[in-house]
């Protein structure tokens, strides 16, 4: 089964993708990851020295890549992933299972404050920018956010919860 988990930053892709690998027994993956391994940098790094055109181009080759070449894997997409070079596209293969983990401006902003220190992208904005930040980058990303498959809400939701219903939609398909 290959199961790809999308949404903006905060959303709990590389947490719940986590557990459910523990839950189903499918090993887990993070796309960043498996960039920063391959490029021998950090996201960061990539994106102050070789620019995004660059990073958005490697990304793409290395998602589809790893789609067509591996068996058996939850995959943690970067926020940006699907809306670039047609990565939404892998969404409708037939073999893919595609959820977008789902929060309101409100849900993600109160988690990014909590954690925006570690986000180099918006370590620098105050609650009112950072809200507006969200704003702007999720109007600007639904469309591609749902093209996946299955839509879970994370709002008012535990890591668990959020899981069982991934668990279920997976039965199910």
């Amino acid at each position: 089964m290959k199961i790809i988990l999308v949404g903006y930053m905060g959303s709990g892709k590389s947490t719940i993708g986590k557990e459910l690998s523990k839950n189903v027994g499918i090993p887990f993956y993070d796309l960043d990851e498996i960039i920063q391994k391959s490029e021998k940098e950090t996201i960061k790094i990539i994106f102050e020295t070789k620019g995004e055109v660059y990073f958005r181009k490697i990304e793409s080759f290395i998602f589809k890549n790893f789609i067509s070449k591996t068996d058996g894997f939850i995959l943690a997409l970067g926020g940006g992933t699907p809306c670039y070079a047609n990565n939404h596209e892998i969404f409708y293969q037939e073999d893919i299972c595609s959820f977008y983990l789902k929060g309101s401006i409100e849900t993600l902003t109160s988690r990014l404050i909590k954690e925006k220190e570690n986000r180099p992208l918006i370590a620098n904005l105050t609650e009112n920018e950072l809200e507006e930040y969200i704003r702007k980058h999720i109007f600007d990303r639904s469309y591609y956010y749902l093209q996946t498959k299955q839509v879970i809400s994370i709002d008012n939701k535990s890591i668990e919860i959020t899981v069982e219903e991934i668990e279920q939609k997976i039965k199910l398909a």
